[in-house]
């Protein structure tokens, strides 16, 4: 029988030591009097294999930070390393590049092409790279995601559950080396919410996957390894095999 373990394969899988890391962060908005600091001097390690959630209160820096960590926005100064590779020396078409190659992406909003089906969407990466897809990798994933049945569908023929599964799915079909989760369970109820990240959860601890998440809700951090705290844009503390409650305590002393 095929088990998770034999799928342990590729940059994204089974890594050892630290899948990002950042020195000396500092991004600033606006100029003049009206400069708004929203990093300041971060100093932070996310190691490989593991769901670490980033939460602080709103205006704290945690977008910014995990935009910075996925090429997605530039610093002004420090540095971000993935892997062995500085992503703050990179020009435009090379942060393109490893964005494709080396990140996958989960959006609160799903972010799906609606004329596409769910397949259509899931190999959407692989198709603009020109890559070929792994049938037997590209099967594991959607079995094990639930998606086998729903694969023809367009995403207005999806639950919002299910089309959070495609973009799910759609993350983990490259291997990336890290995947950014930006407030997943957002646009989901409780229950799809819980399914959801149970299914981060398991791709971290079964298939080695790296995972950081931004999120507002104790709920879903608790499903995380550990949990970064940012203050106005600073480092604030970090817990380790969070829960609920123990977030709820660490955000109220924030005055979150």
């Amino acid at each position: 029988m095929t088990t998770l373990t034999d799928h342990l394969s590729g940059p994204g899988n089974g890594q050892q030591g630290t899948a990002v890391s950042a020195r000396g962060l500092q991004k600033n908005y606006g100029r003049g009097e009206t400069t708004v600091a929203a990093l300041r001097n971060v100093d932070i390690d996310f190691d490989a294999g593991r769901f670490t959630a980033i939460m602080g209160p709103s205006g704290s820096g945690k977008s910014t930070l995990m935009h910075c960590l996925a090429g997605l926005d530039t610093v002004d100064s420090g540095n971000i390393m993935l892997g062995g590779t500085d992503i703050t020396k990179l020009n435009d078409s090379q942060l393109t590049a490893l964005r494709r190659d080396r990140i996958g992406f989960i959006f609160q909003a799903f972010n799906l092409v609606p004329t596409l089906t769910a397949e259509q969407n899931i190999t959407l990466p692989v198709a603009l790279a020109n890559g070929k897809v792994d049938p037997e990798w590209f099967g594991f994933v959607t079995s094990t995601l639930g998606l086998t049945d729903r694969l023809g569908h367009r995403p207005h023929q999806l639950s919002g559950g299910q089309q959070q599964r495609v973009a799910v799915a759609r993350a983990l079909l490259t291997r990336p080396e890290v995947i950014f989760a930006d407030e997943p369970t957002g646009n989901l109820d409780s229950r799809v919410g819980a399914e959801v990240l149970g299914m981060l959860r398991r791709s971290s601890q079964e298939m080695g996957q790296s995972i950081i998440m931004v999120t507002h809700d104790p709920i879903a951090a608790s499903y995380a390894d550990r949990v970064v705290l940012l203050s106005d844009g600073q480092l604030a503390g970090e817990l380790s095999n969070p829960t609920p409650q123990t977030v709820l305590a660490a955000l109220a002393q924030l005055g979150a």
